[in-house]
């Protein structure tokens, strides 16, 4: 199920996806998972929304990435995937957005459930 929700302090819609989904998996503020995120890609001489520095800061936090199978002809969209892994907090990339996942429910400022997931990542 999708729960509305922007963490943007100013309640923007701007592409700032990465941002949001680690705020609300980890209850953190926007503003902290901002800097922390743009202080790692300055690190890298990247961007904060390239999935090497976002999946670099995941696995600092204690996340465990994973890839969906496509081969086997198991993909997912957003919502297939909140309704398989029900519980527990996971972050989906799906190459171009991000969202949270926590016990059944996908958290994002707008419906992205038909989105196709390509790897998510999960903490214990």
């Amino acid at each position: 199920m999708w729960v509305k929700v922007n963490p943007n302090p100013a309640k923007k819609n701007v592409p700032d996806c990465v941002i949001r989904a680690i705020c609300i998996a980890l209850n953190l503020p926007w503003t902290l998972v901002s800097r922390e995120l743009n202080d790692l890609a300055t690190r890298e001489f990247s961007v904060t929304c390239d999935d090497n520095v976002w999946g670099k800061y995941l696995w600092q936090l204690g996340f465990t990435p994973f890839v969906v199978p496509y081969n086997t002809g198991m993909g997912f969209t957003i919502r297939e995937f909140a309704d398989i892994f029900n519980r527990g907090t996971y972050i989906i990339g799906t190459g171009n957005h991000a969202v949270a996942v926590i016990n059944g429910r996908y958290f994002d400022s707008w419906d992205s459930g038909d989105e196709w997931c390509s790897f998510y990542w999960h903490i214990q």
